[in-house]
């Protein structure tokens, strides 16, 4: 592997897959990609119900680059060289798109793992990315369990 790809939006899971695609393209001598797709559209906040929000077009700011920002920290304290990109759209199709263009041999995201209902009615990035791209894909889920689901009852 030459070109590792790693998404994140900040959130745990990541995190988590940050950690690894790092922790791989050091392993494998590969240049690291970090990606952050930022919204193309902003709703309106509105306080009827059961109404549809008017939408405006997102202005990237520092808050869009935080988890950029993070990720150079973090790969900078494994010592690391990574280059970042921040984008707007479809995060699925942003990622897939982005791979294409630097021609990755790996994307790495994190799953958040919702389940089959809630990924259904939320999406799921990852499932996108699976799903769209043509490369191989590493999704990397989260190691948190909750205690109770980790005793026997």
């Amino acid at each position: 592997m030459k070109k590792i790809l790693i998404a994140t939006d900040g959130s745990d899971s990541a995190h988590e897959a940050l950690e690894f695609g790092l922790d791989l393209a050091s392993e494998q001598d590969a240049q690291a990609f970090v990606l952050h797709v930022a919204p193309s559209m902003d709703a309106m906040p509105y306080a009827g119900f059961a109404v549809i929000t008017p939408a405006i077009p997102h202005e990237l700011s520092e808050h869009d680059r935080k988890p950029l920002n993070a990720a150079v920290e973090i790969a900078e304290e494994k010592g690391i060289v990574v280059e970042t990109e921040l984008l707007k759209g479809n995060p699925a199709d942003e990622i897939v798109a982005f791979a294409d263009t630097i021609d990755a041999d790996l994307i790495v995201v994190g799953s958040r793992g919702h389940g089959a209902v809630a990924s259904a009615l939320i999406g799921s990035v990852s499932r996108g990315v699976l799903h769209e791209s043509r490369r191989p894909v590493l999704v990397v889920r989260g190691t948190h369990v909750a205690a109770e689901a980790v005793v026997p009852a």
